[in-house]
């Protein structure tokens, strides 16, 4: 087992929900991003280091039909599956490094609030980015910790982005749409600031 996927393994084997700062109960700035994109409802979506994250929960609700969720750790994706219970099924689970995912589609929607800012070196930051773009065909929605945002989380290192980092690393593959900058309040009400930002795939 690699360090970073035992990492994980431990931190969603240790901790409920209330004791991790990603928690939300509403996932609103994903939410709303997506849908003012205005898919529709059969569009192939894959959530990126998505956890025991309950988008896919409001994803769901929404009547997104194609919904693949991935994340390092099975034991996060098991607490994921345990709360959606009988829609368990409705949901491809992919349990992978998402520098070691081989997708067999392409996505119209690929969204990562959890991921990419974990990647400090180059040589991943790259392997990340080529494989989103061979394999999305629509829209990549990234939510990073800004240069406001904290320096580590998880009790590892981070990436922090400006609009204008973040656009430039996903400028071979990516135009950018919006970017905004929200305020996380973790469950011990500490503040994160992230920066959300929507790209659209170029040459689609």
């Amino acid at each position: 087992m690699s360090g970073r996927k035992s990492h994980w393994e431990n931190v969603f084997r240790s901790k409920s929900p209330e004791e991790v700062s990603w928690t939300q109960e509403v996932p609103e700035t994903s939410l709303v991003l997506i849908r003012q994109l205005k898919l529709p409802k059969t569009a192939a979506i894959i959530d990126v280091g998505g956890g025991d994250s309950r988008l896919v929960d409001h994803l769901l609700d929404e009547g997104f039909t194609n919904i693949t969720v991935l994340d390092i750790s099975g034991k996060a994706l098991d607490k994921a599956k345990h709360r959606l219970g009988d829609r368990t099924p409705l949901v491809n689970w992919v349990v992978s490094d998402i520098l070691e995912f081989k997708p067999s589609a392409q996505y119209d929607l690929w969204h990562d609030r959890a991921t990419f800012h974990f990647l400090t070196e180059v040589d991943e930051i790259r392997k990340y980015i080529n494989i989103a773009t061979k394999h999305i065909s629509g829209h990549l929605t990234m939510a990073t910790f800004s240069d406001e945002g904290p320096d580590t989380c998880s009790g590892l290192l981070v990436k922090k982005y400006s609009e204008e980092l973040l656009a430039e690393e996903l400028s071979r593959g990516f135009i950018k749409v919006k970017c905004i900058k929200k305020d996380h309040t973790t469950p011990f009400q500490n503040k994160q600031n992230f920066l959300f930002c929507t790209f659209r795939r170029s040459q689609i």
